[in-house]
């Protein structure tokens, strides 16, 4: 999710563990700083864009290496904010804040890789988009009244936005399994057998889904509206110019974006280049991650992402709008 929401998140975490056994802006300060440390791995650079995208959410997102380090950081703010005291209260609090950031990155399709070091294996749900206002503004409105009231009062505030922002992460996974259900059998309807399919929402919503279909030749593109759910999928087919990959079978960076984008990936020629898109980020023709491999004889060292075009807030919320 966006750093806005794994502070806010974090801050109210912490709150409401520490309650009012130190100050509340104190507790607020260190969560918002403890859930937004696992993603200054951006800031490392592994030497190409393949490489920089695939090992985000790595180590600084593993649930084990997040609770050995929890302990230790616990102490040292109990130290600095002189409340050795309640050491085992800022352990969980620190704890918490940590571990809920690759829990909520989970919801998203980018893919978390919380399991090292026993996987790798990217997993995640895309239930839900990567900013959702929906989401964030309940914690962040409590936060703030909780930080303006500093008292029981503020408090249970603070514990209702969680809750509230908990039930949409709950309701987004559930909606998403009703548009699974409705897009698989409209594709039944349709004749259509896919390889893969993926349910995964619009920017900023959970009421407008969208679906790649994937086949051997093709991906087709189409959108689910909880609005309209007997709408018939008007689906647009593209070519994945899956031949082009059998000249970088074996090649890293190639089969390094296949696996990581877990098979949802197009290729297509430009000029003498082969690029190489993400599928689940973005919509047709602009991709979110969007990768030049070279050519087959000369393929790239350090291949570069694209630059991907993005609609602007007044186009985003046409497409929404028609969608819905």
């Amino acid at each position: 999710m966006d750093s806005l929401s794994q502070l806010t998140l974090g801050a109210a975490v912490t709150v409401a563990v520490m309650g009012k056994r130190v100050p509340l802006w104190q507790s607020a300060l260190v969560g918002a700083i403890a859930g937004t440390l696992p993603d200054l791995d951006v800031f490392i650079d592994h030497g190409d864009a393949i490489r920089n995208m695939t090992l985000h959410r790595t180590e600084s997102h593993a649930l084990l290496l997040l609770t050995l380090v929890a302990p230790l950081l616990g102490w040292l703010v109990a130290r600095a904010t002189r409340s050795r005291e309640y050491w085992r209260n800022w352990c969980l609090a620190i704890w918490l804040a940590l571990i809920t950031h690759p829990l909520l990155d989970l919801t998203t399709v980018y893919g978390t890789q919380l399991g090292l070091p026993f996987t790798d294996f990217p997993y995640a749900i895309g239930s839900m988009y990567i900013i959702d206002p929906l989401y964030t503004l309940p914690l962040l409105i409590a936060l703030v009244i909780a930080l303006g009231r500093r008292d029981r009062v503020g408090l249970r505030w603070n514990q209702a936005g969680l809750l509230v922002s908990t039930l949409y992460l709950g309701w987004s996974m559930v909606v998403q399994c009703v548009a699974t259900r409705h897009i698989e059998q409209d594709l039944l309807q349709q004749s259509v057998t896919p390889q893969q399919v993926l349910v995964t929402p619009t920017a900023f919503n959970t009421l407008v889904w969208r679906t790649v279909i994937m086949t051997p030749d093709q991906y087709g593109e189409a959108y689910w509206s909880l609005m309209s759910p007997d709408r018939p999928l008007e689906i647009s087919w593209h070519s994945r110019h899956s031949e082009l990959f059998a000249a970088f079978k074996g090649q890293w960076h190639a089969e390094r974006v296949a696996w990581f984008s877990h098979g949802f990936y197009a290729m297509k020629q430009q000029g003498e280049d082969i690029l190489m898109s993400d599928l689940r980020m973005g919509e047709a023709p602009n991709y979110t991650f969007t990768f030049n491999l070279g050519s087959p004889q000369s393929p790239v060292l350090a291949p570069e992402r694209e630059p991907s075009v993005r609609p602007s807030l007044v186009q985003a919320w046409h497409k929404l709008r028609e969608r819905l």
